[in-house]
C-alpha cells in the first residue's frame, strides 16, 4: 500500500510540474506580448513623426552652397569661346523628396566635331557625363564629389569618343573636397573646383587642383569688392625624388563705372616646382618643349586680366570685353608670351537666351603650362587662333551651342609636321542637359 502510495504522488507531481512550467510560458509570452505591443505602439508614433518630418522637408527650402566657391570677380571669357554654362535651373518639382544640406546636380553633354585638314578630315562624336553632390555638414563645413566620364589619366577633358566596338565608357572620381565658409573666407582640401578667375587659355574648366585653397572676398564701398586667393597645389608625389607642386596667389578688384558699366583687373602669379616627372605621361607634357624625358623650362608664369562689361541694350544682351596677358619668367627660350582677346554679347540663363563671342589668341610654345590648359584644339601651345561661339537655350536646362575654330602653328619652329602657313579648321555642334 506504501509503494502504491508513493507511485500515485509521483505520477501526480509529473503531471503538476509541466502544467507549472506552461503557466510559466504564458506568462512569458504575455510579458513578450505586452513588450512588442509597446514597442509597436512607439513605433506608430514614429512614423506619425517621420510623416510630419517629410512634409516639412518636401516644402520648398534653401539649398545647400554650391559646389563652387562665391567668390565677387565676375566671371571671363574663354580660349576658344567660353565652355557652356548651365542654363538656370528649373524649379523643384512640388511635393519632391528633398535631405536637408544635400545639393545634387549634374549635366550630360552630346557633342558632335569635324575637323578639316588637307587630306586627313574627320568627323567624331563625343559624350561628356557628370555627376555632382554637396552636403552642409553644419552652417560653415561641406563636403562635395563629383563623378565625371572621361580617361582618369587626363586631367583636362572628361569627354569620351563614341566607337571601340561599344566599349563602356570609364567613370572616374573626379572631385572630393572639404570646405569652410564663413563670411567672406572660402577654404578647400582635398580634390576641388578651380577657385581662380581665368580663361581657357591657361586653365581648362575641366581641370580639378588637388591640395589646400582659400578665397576671401571683401567689400571696399561704392560696390567695389577685392578677392584675395591662394592655392598649394600638388601635382606628383614622389617616394624619393623632390615632389611636384604648384604655389599660386591672386589678386581681383571689380568696381562700377558708373550705372551701365563695370570693370575688372586680376594679376596672378603660378610658381610651378616640377621636380618630379615619374607620374606624368604624354598627355600631360602635350605642346611644351621636352629634354632628357623632362620639360626644358621651368613654370613661373606672371598672369593679368583686364574685364569691361556693360549692361548691354537689355538685360538680355549683356557685351563683356576679356584680355588676358601670361608670361612665363621660367622660360629656356624666347616663346614666353601668351595673350587672348574676346568679346562677347548676350547670356544663357533662361529659356530663349542667345550668347555670341568671338575671340583672338595667340600663345607661345612654352608660355603656358600645357597639361592644364585648353584642349579644344589639336594644339596646346605655339597656335594663333580666330574663334567664333553661339550659344542658345531653348527651354531649362537645355542648352545648343555651335562652335568654330580657325588656327594655325605660330612658330615654324615648333610647328612639328604641320606646315606653318596651312590653317585647320573644327567646328563643333554640342547639345547638353542639365539637372
Amino acid at each position: 500500500m506504501q509503494i502504491g502510495r508513493t507511485l500515485l504522488a509521483a505520477t501526480a507531481l509529473s503531471l503538476a510540474v509541466p502544467a507549472y512550467a506552461q503557466d510559466d510560458r504564458i506568462d512569458a509570452l504575455e510579458r513578450q506580448l505586452a513588450a512588442q505591443q509597446q514597442r509597436i505602439e512607439q513605433l506608430e508614433a514614429l512614423v506619425t513623426k517621420q510623416a510630419d518630418l517629410l512634409q516639412q522637408v518636401t516644402a520648398p527650402a534653401p539649398t545647400a552652397p554650391s559646389a563652387t566657391p562665391t567668390l565677387s570677380a565676375p566671371a571671363t571669357g574663354s580660349t576658344p569661346p567660353a565652355s557652356p554654362q548651365l542654363a538656370a535651373a528649373a524649379p523643384a518639382t512640388d511635393g519632391a523628396f528633398r535631405i536637408p544640406g544635400l545639393d545634387v546636380s549634374g549635366d550630360m553633354r552630346v557633342r558632335q566635331e569635324w575637323n578639316f585638314v588637307d587630306g586627313r578630315d574627320r568627323s567624331r562624336t563625343a559624350v561628356r557625363a557628370r555627376l555632382r553632390a554637396t552636403y552642409a555638414v553644419s552652417d560653415k563645413f561641406s563636403v562635395g564629389t563629383q563623378i565625371a566620364t572621361g580617361d582618369p589619366d587626363d586631367p583636362n577633358s572628361t569627354d569620351v569618343t563614341l566607337g571601340n566596338f561599344v566599349d563602356d565608357f570609364a567613370v572616374a572620381l573626379d572631385q572630393a573636397w572639404i570646405r569652410y565658409h564663413s563670411g567672406g573666407l572660402t577654404a578647400y582640401a582635398g580634390k576641388f573646383p578651380q577657385i581662380f578667375q581665368r580663361t581657357d587659355m591657361l586653365w581648362d574648366s575641366d581641370v580639378s587642383p588637388q591640395g589646400v585653397a582659400a578665397a576671401y572676398s571683401a567689400g571696399l564701398g561704392g560696390g567695389a569688392k577685392l578677392d584675395a586667393r591662394g592655392i598649394y597645389f600638388v601635382i606628383d608625389e614622389a617616394a624619393v625624388a623632390r615632389d611636384s607642386d604648384m604655389l599660386g596667389g591672386q589678386l581681383a578688384l571689380t568696381s562700377p563705372l558708373g550705372s551701365d558699366f563695370k570693370a575688372g583687373l586680376t594679376g596672378s602669379y603660378y610658381h610651378y616646382r616640377l621636380g618630379s616627372a615619374a607620374g606624368a605621361d604624354a598627355g600631360d607634357f602635350r605642346g611644351n618643349l621636352l629634354s632628357a624625358g623632362r620639360y626644358l623650362s621651368d613654370f613661373h608664369l606672371i598672369e593679368g586680366i583686364g574685364t569691361l562689361g556693360w549692361v548691354g541694350p537689355s538685360e538680355r544682351w549683356p557685351v563683356a570685353f576679356t584680355a588676358d596677358y601670361v608670361r612665363n619668367l621660367g622660360a629656356a627660350v624666347s616663346g614666353d608670351t601668351a595673350f587672348n582677346l574676346e568679346l562677347a554679347a548676350g547670356r544663357t540663363a533662361q529659356p530663349g537666351d542667345f550668347r555670341i563671342a568671338y575671340n583672338f589668341s595667340e600663345v607661345e610654345v612654352d608660355s603656358v603650362l600645357a597639361a592644364f590648359s585648353h584642349d579644344n584644339i589639336d594644339l596646346s601651345t605655339n597656335y594663333r587662333l580666330h574663334g567664333l561661339g553661339l550659344s542658345y537655350v531653348p527651354a531649362s536646362n537645355l542648352q545648343l551651342d555651335l562652335l568654330w575654330y580657325h588656327y594655325r602653328p605660330l612658330d615654324a619652329l615648333y610647328a612639328g609636321s604641320l606646315q606653318p602657313s596651312d590653317w585647320l579648321d573644327r567646328v563643333r555642334l554640342a547639345f547638353m542637359v542639365s539637372f
